[in-house]
């Protein structure tokens, strides 16, 4: 018997939507429909978040209760009409990826059981210099929302001492995200240099409260900014996806005044419409005008303390730190002591 199906006129395509009761967010109780209709509801937004950029899809078929398949390869069936776009991975491997232009392929991939989308910061015009730099708050166990809203606000004061403009969202979980949009003149090496040195500026406004260390021994409870979410490969949930938790939360933007006394928890996939048909894309003047990182730049190129370490995937790079957890440089070091 074939499967149950429906199908919904999104711009100038029709996309299927295969088992549409399927119930995809057991804590609200919300169906594999309402998430596709919940990406057609924001398409605008969405498709301002992911527009033209290699982009990879956090799916889980059977729901978020099940595990998630993280393709990072265009799907290998699709529409002729579904485009991609070749990326070049750490490793040097390439690869054919999804390139979102429409409201619809969004909606396409929906129905393959994406949950999350997780964009490149670069567009396919031009894969090796991104133009977007990111900023990722991520509260270590022990905190909430607040601290991460306390080092947002730092964050945006920083930035606008060094004449840049973020735009905030909410990570969908207990985090923040702010996006500068920049010039693509710089390559990921440096776009990530820059973002080292202005976490590491924010950082020296509130130590206590901030930390740049990348080993986790070493965090404490502080909110963390992920300075490597800059380097090649390496993604954050677009604005307005969903995130795979069973109420179903989205990674909202959110302006700077309602960041103050925002919640997460307000925002899921049935409150998000409405806020949107309200109030549209918060983000909607996020491409008027790109930044130059220079000033970023002149920070890292003054810092003596040079590079930090790489993900543990990515081969070793010029300049970089030894890759080892200080715990056990420590204890390599004290056993080559002499007696």
């Amino acid at each position: 018997m074939a499967s149950p199906f429906i199908e919904l006129e999104v711009g100038e395509r029709t996309v299927k939507v295969t088992n549409p009761d399927k119930v995809y967010f057991p804590g609200i109780g919300a169906t594999k429909r309402e998430l596709v209709e919940y990406y057609v509801s924001v398409g605008e937004g969405a498709l301002r978040a992911l527009k033209d950029r290699p982009t990879n899809i956090k799916r889980h078929p059977d729901g978020v209760q099940t595990e998630a398949i993280y393709q990072k390869r265009m799907p290998p069936k699709h529409p002729d009409w579904l485009q991609s776009v070749t990326v070049t991975f750490p490793s040097g491997r390439t690869a054919q990826s999804l390139r979102v232009t429409e409201v619809a392929a969004i909606a396409y991939c929906a129905n393959l059981g994406t949950i999350d989308f997780h964009p490149w910061q670069v567009r396919a015009a031009d894969v090796e210099h991104p133009d977007e730099l990111r900023v990722d708050l991520d509260p270590m166990p022990g905190l909430e929302f607040d601290a991460a809203r306390r080092a947002a606000f730092l964050t945006r004061d920083v930035l606008g001492e060094l004449g840049l403009t973020g735009f905030v969202k909410t990570s969908g979980n207990r985090g923040v995200h702010i996006a500068v949009r920049i010039e693509p003149r710089w390559d990921f090496i440096q776009v990530r240099h820059a973002g080292i040195a202005l976490a590491r500026a924010v950082e020296a406004r509130d130590p206590g409260l901030v930390t740049t260390a990348w080993w986790k021994e070493e965090r404490g409870e502080r909110v963390f900014i992920d300075f490597n979410q800059n380097a090649r490969d390496r993604t954050v949930a677009s604005a307005y996806s969903v995130r795979a938790q069973p109420h179903a939360p989205v990674s909202t933007p959110v302006t700077w005044d309602e960041l103050a006394d925002a919640d997460p928890r307000d925002f899921d996939i049935r409150t998000v419409p409405a806020r949107f048909a309200k109030l549209g894309d918060v983000h909607a003047a996020i491409d008027d005008r790109a930044y130059s990182i220079e000033p970023l730049l002149e920070l890292y190129a003054g810092d003596e303390r040079g590079d930090m370490p790489y993900p543990p995937n990515y081969p070793k790079m010029p300049g970089e730190p030894m890759r080892v957890q200080p715990s056990r440089a420590r204890a390599v070091t004290r056993e080559d002591k002499p007696s």
